[in-house]
Parts: structure tokens; sequence; C-alpha cells
């Protein structure tokens, strides 16, 4: 067999050389594309790099000047030994190694650089299994030769640097160097390139091959090379993860959406600034740590130009476990809290319901619901009593927040939020119930700042976007009107309205002109604060993705000085001038009552403005107080149905009350009203004079066939 191999080789090197088509150096140089893909800012800056080839791990090309002389004088001695004096094939190496296999000797291989290099260009002389063919050894050769005739030893050695594999899934110099050893090429030792020259001919061998074969390369070069030392770190590169950080990484989810989809080495522009993520990541980071102690281990903020919609800085940061890197913070749904309480009350200044100076009870309040009573209370557990909508809002009072909702309706609300693009709501109010006043409802960072933008705008909303130029849909839709956006942003701008929670001097106070609201969530999960100045629109939630709570952490401690930062940095050049006042709005001098915290004078849709009094909404205007909704009559079968009656009451003291089951008008008016049961779901509506609809519920009658329930535990109940 071996004389056979003898005579075919012998016969290879005179038979002529067959035409292929070889790349030049600078195609291949021009041609090679790293593992990984670049996200530029809006200037070109670099600011995400994301590995997006997960079979080889590639980075930037090396010139051959740029690799340290030890590991190109390893590499030369353990791989092609003549390579500097060879055509290509080293035919002295090739009877070595014919001599040695007839012979039965271990010998090192006759593959040069260039024949091995000439492998890497051309897919066909791949070994098909684990050895190359005949005809892949003849033209491998024939390869060689042509690329020594047109490309430079340097050329050549390079390029072979810069496509051999070193180690698993590292190719080329760099790759394997920064994965290693934690070193740019130049600065390998000459420990480092004998483990390299090593791992070149068996990438998969095993810890203890390698260190043999790295001792004696260092041997034969005559390196003093301590044989601990080497051991150790062949032993780090094999029990650890070898894992090479992104040389930025700033924006890992917004590459996420912009990088996944397209070819690996590619460059993607985004709308994003550098400096401005590289401040807010930095923000966020510092008053995570301050938060430690207090349990508070996550966050995200998002910064949006209010003009255009862009989105300027997307962060996501983790300071517990390792995991929680990969959770989108700005994407992830979350309970809302108080941050909804604006739209709430824009919504009823445009429906001329309330006005920023309508009285609002601040007190005890009982609420049925079908899971028994609803009772609100504040953030710090006390009650104000009276106060005007624009302390309520400031100060973002509960109760009150409950008394609007009951005035504008559940449906109405949620059918607002949904005109801001905030999904995943599609439930009916009932479901909600009086607690949406209060957040009860999940969003997303994302959501709930381009919401805040609505306001900034004057009322119209429009899509988000971080790629350069325009979005899908970039019209603006009106939402609210400019009077009730700019009512509202002139209430999330005044201190003074919400120093009876928050106090004057806190992280919600600019020296320029800004709105904002703060709101926590339920058993505090979650801790949001929003706000806007004339330019940009921030947005800061922190809490944990685990859904654990934070102890002892408000909006203002919270969120709040992160969003501080953030709107200082953005305004610190030109600071943002106040918005403008629409021409429908008027301001009026008011005269509260002594017990009745207020403002001296207010802005009013016109219209709405008084003439001599201010105007007083009861605490329980329009309420429907019995059936709550939820509500399940079951029909007695025992009673003849004639005599069975339900009565549908209210706290109302308007007389002039309208009651509807569903959308048909009853006849019969006033605080109480009776009405004989049937089977089937019903809703109930009281409106008032106008026909707006102020209050409903939704309930159940079932039949004597269903008057028996199974209760939760497996008992029949009537």
């Amino acid at each position: 067999m071996m004389k056979k191999i003898l005579v075919i080789f012998i016969l290879l090197l005179y038979l002529p050389p067959g035409v292929q088509a070889l790349p030049v150096y600078k195609d291949v140089r021009q041609n090679y594309v790293k593992s990984d893909s670049l996200l530029l800012d809006r200037h070109g800056a670099v600011l995400h790099e994301m590995r997006i080839d997960k079979k080889a791990r590639r980075l930037d090309w090396i010139g051959l000047n740029d690799v340290s002389p030890a590991l190109r004088e390893a590499v030369v001695h353990a791989e092609d030994q003549n390579f500097y004096s060879h055509a290509g094939v080293d035919y002295r190496a090739i009877g070595k190694s014919l001599i040695g296999s007839l012979l039965n000797r271990n010998v090192r291989g006759a593959s040069t650089i260039t024949m091995q290099l000439a492998s890497f260009l051309d897919p066909q002389l791949k070994p098909k299994k684990s050895r190359r063919s005949m005809g892949q050894k003849y033209q491998q050769i024939v390869a060689a030769r042509d690329l020594e005739k047109q490309w430079t030893k340097q050329e050549i050695f390079e390029t072979y640097l810069n496509l051999v594999t070193f180690y698993s899934e590292l190719q080329g110099v760099a790759a394997a160097s920064m994965a290693l050893f934690g070193k740019q090429p130049h600065g390998l030792d000459q420990s480092d390139a004998a483990i390299m020259a090593a791992l070149i001919r068996s990438p998969n061998a095993s810890a203890d091959a390698v260190f043999k074969r790295a001792s004696q390369i260092a041997q034969s070069l005559k390196w003093q090379v301590n044989a601990g030392d080497l051991h150790n770190r062949i032993k780090k590169i094999f029990w650890g993860t070898n894992y090479i950080a992104p040389r930025k990484s700033l924006a890992e989810h917004v590459a996420e959406h912009l990088l996944k989809d397209k070819p690996r080495g590619s460059t993607v522009s985004c709308t994003l600034d550098a400096n401005l993520q590289r401040v807010a990541q930095n923000s966020l980071k510092s008053q995570l740590m301050t938060l430690k102690e207090q349990n508070v281990g996550d966050g995200a903020a998002l910064v949006l130009d209010n003009k255009t919609g862009q989105v300027l800085a997307y962060v996501t940061y983790s300071n517990g476990n390792s995991m929680a890197r990969y959770v989108d913070g700005v994407a992830a749904k979350r309970q809302a809290g108080s941050v909804l309480k604006p739209f709430l009350y824009g919504l009823a200044f445009d429906r001329r319901i309330l006005t920023a100076a309508s009285i609002l009870n601040d007190a005890p309040l009982d609420i049925s619901v079908a899971g028994g009573i609803y009772q609100p209370h504040n953030y710090d557990s006390s009650f104000r009593g009276p106060v005007s909508a624009r302390v309520a809002l400031a100060s973002s009072l509960n109760v009150p927040a409950v008394l609007t909702l009951n005035l504008v309706g559940t449906e109405a609300f949620l059918n607002k939020l949904r005109k801001m693009g905030i999904k995943d709501i599609s439930e009916s109010g009932d479901y909600y119930g009086p607690s949406l006043a209060l957040g009860s409802a999940d969003i997303s960072l994302w959501e709930i700042t381009n919401a805040y933008r609505t306001l900034a705008n004057g009322g119209k909303w429009s899509e988000t976007y971080w790629s350069p130029g325009k979005p899908k849909t970039g019209k603006f839709q009106t939402v609210f009107s400019p009077e009730a956006s700019f009512i509202v942003s002139d209430i999330l701008a005044d201190r003074e309205a919400r120093s009876s929670t928050f106090g004057l001097e806190n992280s919600l106070a600019t020296k320029f002109w800004s709105a904002v609201k703060t709101g926590t969530s339920k058993d505090m999960r979650d801790n949001w604060c929003i706000g806007y100045s004339s330019r940009y629109t921030v947005g800061v939630w922190v809490g944990n993705y685990s859904g654990a709570s934070m102890w002892n952490v408000s909006g203002v401690s919270g969120a709040a000085p992160v969003w501080h930062e953030v709107m200082n940095y953005l305004n610190w050049q030109k600071a943002a001038h106040k918005i403008s006042v629409p021409p429908n709005v008027v301001k009026r001098e008011i005269l509260f009552p002594s017990d009745i915290r207020g403002c001296q004078e207010d802005w009013f849709i016109r219209g709405t403005e008084p003439s001599s009094e201010i105007q007083i909404v009861k605490q329980y205007n329009g309420r429907i107080i019995y059936p709550p909704s939820g509500t399940i009559i079951a029909l007695d079968p025992d009673i003849p149905q004639d005599l069975q009656k339900v009565f549908f009451i209210t706290r109302a003291e308007d007389k002039d009350l309208t009651w509807k089951l569903n959308e048909t008008e009853m006849s019969q008016t006033g605080k109480t009203v009776e009405w004989s049961p049937q089977a089937g779901h019903y809703k109930l509506e009281l409106t008032d004079r106008e026909g707006t609809i102020i209050d409903s519920v939704r309930f159940e009658v079932r039949g004597s066939e269903q008057a028996f329930l199974e209760n939760d535990a497996g008992e029949f109940i009537k």
C-alpha cells in the first residue's frame, strides 16, 4: 500500500499543473467577514457589537506586522519550517513523510502553510471525511504552486493566520488571542505563542496533548518557558468560557432587534445617541447600586424626541441575576400604578366633566365590587379632604382618581389608553373595575413613555421608531385636545400643587419647565417616573424582573433621580422652554373656601370657566350602588317570578338621571328603580341630562335551573 502511494506522489510531481481560478489577496481581504455586526448611533459612532455567526468566531482582520514575532516564529516552526524557502510545496518534507510512513514512524505531515491556505480558500479541497483523497491532494499541490506565483509570502502567511482555526470555534489569530489570553495578537508572549501553535495541529486535542506539544515547540526554539505557567494557561483555556466580550455594549436589546436578521459583518445605523445612552446607563446603574439594600435589582430608561418620535436612548440594566440581562426592561409589561392618572383627568377635562378647579373629596370610600368592598387609600394612608382636581392629580391622590374614573367611565378610559398604543388591555371595564384608576393594567415603559409624549405634543400621538428615516406610519392621531393636554401638563409641572405629597424640593423639580409624574404599583413591585420637557420625553422604571417587592421605595426615591439626571443632561446646553397656551384656554381667579386645598387662579377650557362660584363635584356623583359590577343574581324557584324584584340604587343627588338596561332606556327614574329580573346577561348604565354615561355595571341573572352553584369546596350552594 505504501509503495502504491509513493509511486502516485512521484507521478503527481511531474504532471502539468491544472488550470484553477484562484482569488487574489486583495479580494480575500476585502471579502473577509467577521462574525460580529455593528450597530452605529445617529452620529456614526459604534454603539454595540453583536455576534451574528454562531458557528465560527471571527474578529477583525489582523495585519502580519500586528502579530507578535513569537507567534509567527512558533507557527512557522510547528507547521512549515521551510515556508520561506519553498515555492508552495515542500518536496523534501513529502519525501520524509512517505519514508516515515513506510517505516511506520510517527513523523510530521508534509502539508505546507500555503497548501493549508489553499484548502481554506477552496471548499472542494477540504477533506470529505477524515482525510483528503489523492485527487484532492493533487489539486491542493497545484493550488499552492499557483498561490506562490501570485501572492507574496507575507500575504500568504497573514491570510493563513486570519483564517486558520486555533481552538473550538475560534477562527483567526485575533479571536484566538482575545478569547484564550485576553490579549491583542501583538501582545502574545512565548508561552502564548507555543500554546497557539500547538493548537493549530489539532484544535480538539486534550489538554495533556496540547501541553506536550507546546513544550516541544518551546524547547525546539530554545525558549525559556516555565512548565508550571504553561500548564496553568492551558488549564485555564480548557476550563474557562473563552468568552470574548463585545468591545462596545451599550444597546444590547436594540441591537437584537435591528441586527438579528442581517448578515454577519453588517453595519446598521439607528437613532440612538451613544453619549446619551451612556449617561442614562451610568445613571441607572448608579441608582440601582444605591437601592440595592432596598431590594431593587433591575431598571430601564427610555428617551424620546417629542417632535419626531425618534428613540434617543434605550437602556435596560440588571444589578442582580446574570440571566436578567436578557430581559428587555423597556418592552416588559409591568403594573402601571399612578402613571395612568394624567390621562384619566385629561379625559375628564376633554369631556367637560371636570376642570382643574373642580372639587373632589379625598376621604374614605367604600365601593361595592364583585369580590366585596373596594377601599382605595393614598400612598401615605392619609386623606386630605376636599381638594381641587389640580391638587388631586399633582399630589397623586387615589380616592379622587377613583371618583374621576366613575365619572368618565371605565370603558371610555380604556378606549383612550388603547388609542395611545397601549396594547394587551383588551378586557372589558368590568374586568379592571375601579382599580384601573390606580393603574391595575399592565403596560410597558415603551408604551407609557410614548403616551406621555402625546401630552407633550398637545394631545397628538404617533409611533416611535429607532431606525433612520420615518416610521411606518408617521401620521399624528389626535387623542386629547390641545386644551386638555395643556392643562394636564401645567398641573404636572406645578411644584406647589404636588407639595402636599412630594414637598417642594425633590428629584421632580428642574430649573427649566418640565412636567412629570411618578407611580408605584401594588406591593411596591414597580416604580415609575415619566415626564417631559418641550423637547424630550423621558421614562424610567425600577424594580425587579422577578416581580419581587421593593422595600420602602417611592417614586421620588426610586426612579425619579435617574429621570432628573437624564433630563438635566438633555437640557444643559439649551434649556427647555415653557409650552405655549392654546387659544381656547383661559385663566380665571378662583375663590376657594378656606377648608379646600386649591390654587388662587387656574386654567380652564373656554366655556368651562366659572362665572362667580367654583364647580363642586360631589363625592358620590352618579355612582351605581347596587348591583355591584359582576353580581350574579339567582331566581328563586319557590317564589312566583312576578313577585321577584331587584332594586337599582344610586346615591346621585341629580334628579335628572336616566337608567338604561342593555342600551334600552327604562321608564322609571330616580335614585331607586324597581325591576323584575329575567335570566340573562345585562349592562346597566346611568346617564345624565345630556345623555353622557356617568357609570355602568354588568351583572347576570340565572334562572331557577341554575340557582344551585358549586362553591370552591365542591359543595352546592343556593
